[in-house]
């Protein structure tokens, strides 16, 4: 299962373009913010494909009040007795929001379907339920977006080995993600499967290939712009005042408060 390997993207052409999507971006979260719109993005797919790098560019010019990310931990006891969606409905975004879920209600679709965390009849209802609660969403009027980024199995394990031998990045590995390594075969079923139910006109699956993750982050950003009517809005006229004249004020001694040790003198 390997991807069609293309020549990595060089890093002066993607920080440029990223920079002018990024830029783009911006420009959509303030139509978002100005129209009371309502923007749903789905990062899904395998284990170190890319997903989380791509939201960190996503997010990283965009104002936190306006734009958030939601990633959810395992239920608690009671949201197990919920309804499966529900706990995910407290997060959708309100007027003037944008909810970038890094991960979703697709979990059951994969992860806890392939590793037997769901009942069958759990899992068949999800695949039932599900294309109705998403065209519910976009009737009401929610932008819903879904990308999958997919990785071919070697890039997943070099990805993987990489992690392990970088502790900066060790926390990333957890033992369901290396699970996934012996599991790819019942993954590529669960997402088939995932496909076929929930590939709906209303809310489309879009396929991320991922294997150079500066492509991935490019084509997924450009794709969103492009998916979205947004138009510019005008930002408000601001001119910085003068400032005032001192009026006797006096800064307390210094050695009456405590202050962070300067750390980079002795570097």
């Amino acid at each position: 299962m390997t991807g069609n390997k293309a020549e990595k993207l060089p890093r002066r052409t993607y920080e440029k373009e990223l920079l002018r999507l990024q830029t783009e971006l911006v420009r959509l979260q303030e139509w978002v913010r100005a129209e009371g719109a309502r923007l749903v993005v789905i990062f899904e797919g395998r284990d170190a494909a890319g997903k989380g790098g791509t939201i960190k560019r996503v997010t990283e010019h965009l104002n936190p009040r306006v734009a958030r990310i939601a990633a959810l931990p395992k239920p608690t006891e009671r949201e197990r007795t919920q309804w499966y969606f529900q706990r995910y409905v407290e997060h959708l975004p309100a007027a003037g929001e944008i909810v970038l879920f890094d991960r979703s209600w697709y979990n059951r679709a994969g992860v806890e379907h392939v590793m037997g965390f769901c009942s069958k009849e759990e899992y068949q209802l999800f695949l039932r339920q599900c294309p109705i609660f998403e065209r519910m969403l976009v009737e009401d009027g929610v932008l819903l977006r879904k990308y999958w980024f997919s990785v071919s199995d070697e890039e997943q394990q070099e990805r993987f080995r990489r992690r392990l031998e970088d502790p900066l990045r060790r926390w990333k590995l957890s033992p369901m993600d290396l699970e996934s390594v012996t599991r790819w075969e019942d993954y590529s079923r669960a997402k088939d499967e995932m496909m076929v139910h929930t590939d709906i006109t209303e809310a489309p699956w879009y396929v991320v290939e991922s294997d150079d993750k500066r492509r991935a982050r490019l084509n997924m950003i450009a794709h969103l712009l492009s998916s979205v009517p947004y138009q510019d809005v005008p930002p408000p006229v601001l001119d910085l005042p003068e400032r005032p004249e001192s009026t006797g004020y006096r800064r307390p001694p210094r050695d009456l408060q405590n202050y962070v040790p300067d750390h980079t003198a002795d570097l």
